[in-house]
């Protein structure tokens, strides 16, 4: 149980009653004393203060105080009083010497006894018995001057009135009564225990010597409590005043609402909900929709607008009146300015414009016919590397057509919600992406992109791709339904067109609905015309300077080409090329030179961009030769590229070793390889037990960049060939084509950009299956005249292209 005993709340005028008091006779006082222990309180000379006491060693030291002639005990405070038995460490050093009045034992085993505090006194040592006792000494206050000492007396007693004041807890009564009191150290306790601060400031107080230095930490402990009791006024008052504005507010708005339903019409007084209704009858909505929108809106007229569901209505319907219900563009379907548009905005891409043209064609003729819902199979959907215009192609699409355009991203969605929309019961529910494009654009027949269709994903929370087929097909996006608006959002007018990078990676219902348009890498020479009709321009313009200033020769854009930049698209050159006028444009203005017209050269080049990145196909040297390495033709989202695979045959145990982070796929490709090259190990001229006591181990540099694919095959197995019998491969071949255990070569897919990407890395030569001989029809003549390309159906059709004989034979060391 605590020691000391709260008869009166901390702080209150009772609590301490300060008396008229007889200084003692200090050489009563002897110098060892009984100890009583004290939690959360520190008692001061002058307090008259009760003391309930419940622990054993407590009511010891109270019976031996009282026992004694004075009756005195010597109190001192817990530093931790949350120790229930308490040792000498725990107790501070200095406490006060106070008399015991009175003595109360209660019937429960308690004492309440009332003390009156006498004078401090510093512990020199405490001793522990069945009680704790103290050798001490007792301790006068140093006065000081007494002009120092009554100016600081009167700003503490400024400083108290002002606190009492403040301070709801204390009463008038408690200044009146420090008033009566002369002397300077009474003073300073009457006001120490009136104070609600933390026992550490007032046991500082205690062991303080000098009276001076006492009113110094009393004013310190004044302020603060000021400063706090200012604030938390200030908090009460703002408070207060918010609640008497809601109150009032409160109070105003029910007044109205009865005036409102006396008027018979509560919208007619609030400018803002007249607006929203204005806003409903003029949006155009069918009549079934704009029935609901008007229940919606009768709804919130009865609604308090300090309610939640005041606000959740509110933006409800103002989405729906924000959306276009009835509002369209006039289409243009002249095709003279479409192709105009589309040359204007593109280089090349022929293809891709011809099946634009035959869209709008077919729009213009359905809309003579007052067809107004595209035909099936109208939805474009753009596949090709990043870079090669998929997106600016929508753009110029709709502007081709005088629509607007709005574009939206799915990459990484893996929320059904994102495209359906939240359902109202949701905190912070909103539309889905389509309803915020639809806005967005303004019109009911737009022309919106959805980006990165290839790289949507599904988890727990639904499967956006299946939520992708309600918008994308003409059969039922006529009556969309969002989650959120909860009615049914006609979509038919819109023209949707939709990009990816693989095309494999679109959901299989999803390409169902679309057709698909492959968009190739560009070749060198328009990667060249696209910078000067349309980078240059743009970029020089953004960088503050003219066309006629800085000149680019064809030559120059040939060297960023091919020995900087190594791409499908046109990203890295337009970087490239951007990062020249940059520094152009800092020598133009450090030299002084700003009239000067500058034109670049390939020495510019290499001093703006540093050494070339890759060597150009057009320098390099001549063929070499070189065993168990060997080039194979593959095929990523970001285009074409080469792929380097070598292969070493060692002493080991039979196995076959892959590095490189190759999948699963290019794995059991190499593994199918080594197989049909051991069951034809008699044709190839290789001993029978050569694979015993032989380790093959096959690596694809680029070891952290994964890989996989099956077109590998063939690959694999001429190297693996050319290690085992120390045929050398010349470095101007490059092959692709998927094997099977019976040395048949089978078609792959992407060889538009495995061929571009052979003649970008300088090959001259290149075996494809038999089965995609048809294919090279649609390959551009730039591409093909410049490879002698060699079609296969069985993997020994090919040794005497790649190794330069019809037959290849073991060489033993």
């Amino acid at each position: 149980m605590d020691d000391y005993m709260n008869d009166i709340p901390d702080g209150e005028s009772n609590e301490t009653e300060m008396v008229t008091h007889r200084n003692p006779d200090l050489n009563d006082i002897p110098n060892r004393l009984p100890v009583l222990p004290l939690k959360d309180i520190v008692i001061f000379p002058y307090m008259i203060y009760p003391i309930l006491a419940g622990r054993e060693s407590s009511i010891k030291a109270i019976n031996a105080a009282f026992e004694t002639e004075h009756k005195y005990i010597l109190l001192v405070t817990q530093k931790d009083a949350s120790i229930e038995e308490t040792t000498t460490e725990n107790l501070f050093k200095t406490g006060t010497v106070a008399k015991i009045l009175q003595i109360m034992r209660l019937p429960n085993g308690l004492i309440k006894i009332l003390i009156d505090g006498l004078v401090s006194a510093n512990v020199s040592e405490y001793i522990a018995t069945d009680y704790i006792s103290a050798e001490l000494k007792i301790v006068k206050d140093l006065p000081g001057r007494e002009t120092e000492l009554k100016i600081i007396v009167e700003k503490a007693t400024n400083l108290f009135a002002d606190y009492v004041k403040l301070n709801p807890s204390l009463t008038k009564d408690i200044f009146s009564g420090y008033e009566g009191i002369p002397e300077y150290d009474r003073k300073l306790y009457y006001i120490a225990s009136s104070l609600t601060v933390d026992i550490n400031a007032k046991q500082n107080l205690l062991e303080m010597r000098s009276l001076y230095d006492k009113y110094l930490g009393l004013i310190g402990l004044l302020v603060a409590e000021l400063q706090i009791l200012n604030i938390e006024r200030e908090i009460d008052a703002k408070v207060q005043a918010s609640m008497q504005k809601n109150q009032r507010k409160f109070i105003v708005q029910e007044q109205i609402k009865i005036l409102q339903d006396e008027l018979g019409d509560s919208a007619e007084l609030d400018p803002d909900l007249i607006k929203l209704k204005k806003a409903i009858e003029e949006s155009g909505m069918p009549d079934a929709i704009k029935e609901k929108a008007m229940e919606e809106f009768e709804k919130i007229k009865k609604t308090n607008p300090m309610s939640p569901d005041f606000s959740v209505s509110r933006n409800y319907l103002e989405w729906m009146t924000s959306v276009p219900w009835n509002k369209f563009t006039e289409d243009n379907f002249d095709l003279n300015n479409a192709k105009r548009i589309l040359d204007e905005d593109h280089y090349g891409l022929e293809k891709p414009k011809d099946r634009i043209l035959e869209l709008l064609a077919v729009l213009k003729l359905l809309k003579d016919k007052n067809i107004t819902k595209p035909p099936k199979g109208q939805i474009l959907c753009f596949v090709g590397p990043p870079g090669v215009g998929k997106t600016s192609l929508g753009k110029s699409i709709a502007r081709a057509l005088n629509r607007k355009f709005a574009r939206l991203s799915v990459g990484g969605v893996k929320d059904e919600a994102e495209i359906r929309g939240h359902r109202r019961t949701y905190i912070g529910s909103m539309p889905g992406r389509i309803i915020q494009a639809m806005k967005k654009a303004g019109t009911s027949n737009p022309v919106i992109l959805i980006d990165e269709i290839d790289k949507m994903g599904n988890d727990f929370r639904g499967d956006p791709a299946s939520a992708m087929l309600e918008v994308l097909d003409p059969e039922q996006n006529n009556s969309f339904n969002d989650h959120y608006l909860d009615i049914d959002y006609d979509l038919s007018n819109v023209l949707f067109i939709t990009t990816a990078n693989v095309q494999y990676n679109i959901a299989l219902a999803l390409q169902d609905r679309m057709e698909i348009i492959e968009m190739r890498s560009y070749l060198d020479f328009e990667k060249t015309q696209i910078a000067q009709r349309h980078i240059l321009t743009k970029e020089l313009i953004e960088h503050g300077l003219d066309k006629d200033e800085v000149k680019f020769p064809d030559e120059v854009i040939q060297k960023v080409i091919r020995e900087y930049t190594r791409e499908a698209g046109v990203r890295n050159l337009e970087r490239e090329l951007t990062s020249i006028i940059r520094k152009v444009a800092k020598d133009k203005l450090s030299n002084g030179s700003r009239k000067k017209k500058v034109t670049i050269t390939p020495e510019l080049v290499e001093k703006y961009l540093g050494v070339p990145k890759f060597e150009d196909i057009d320098t390099k040297k001549e063929v070499e030769t070189k065993i168990g390495s060997v080039y194979g033709l593959a095929w990523t989202s970001m285009g074409g590229d080469i792929l380097t695979i070598e292969v070493t045959v060692m002493k080991g145990t039979g196995k076959i070793t892959l590095t490189g982070k190759l999948g699963d796929v290019m794995k059991e490709s190499a593994i199918a390889g080594l197989s049909y090259i051991k069951s034809n190990s008699k044709q190839f001229g290789i001993p029978e037990n050569f694979f015993k006591d032989k380790e093959i181990h096959i690596h694809v540099p680029e070891g952290a960049i994964p890989k996989d694919g099956p077109s590998a095959g063939i690959t694999m197995i001429m190297g693996m060939l050319s290690a085992i019998t120390k045929s050398p491969i010349k470095t101007d071949i490059a092959m692709t084509g998927e094997i099977t255990l019976r040395g048949n070569i089978l078609p792959i897919g992407g060889l538009n950009e495995k061929l571009l990407a052979a003649v970008r890395s300088g090959i001259k030569r290149v075996l494809i299956p038999r089965d995609n001989e048809k294919n090279l029809i649609e390959i551009p003549k730039d591409i093909t005249s410049k490879l002698e390309i060699i079609p296969l159906a069985k993997v020994e059709d090919g040794i005497q292209y790649v190794f330069g004989k019809k037959k290849i034979s073991f060489k033993k060391k």
